[in-house]
């Protein structure tokens, strides 16, 4: 995990790539927090792919010092 806090805005919304990428972990890690409910996901009306806010990312930094 990137041991700088994350600059994103609360509300935007990013991709499992972009938030995996921000937080300095793979893709499988993320979907492993998010499966433990470390992370909360929210889901795309139109296509249904998973998103995460910066607020739950920046909480799940947080929440890893």
């Amino acid at each position: 995990m990137t041991p700088n806090e994350p600059q994103v805005a609360d509300t935007s919304r990013y991709s499992q790539r972009e938030a995996a990428s921000i937080l300095g972990i793979h893709r499988n890690t993320l979907r492993r927090y998010t499966e433990q409910r470390l992370i909360r996901v929210g889901f795309h009306k139109t296509n249904g792919r998973p998103y995460y806010t910066g607020r739950s990312i920046r909480q799940l930094w947080r929440s890893q010092l």
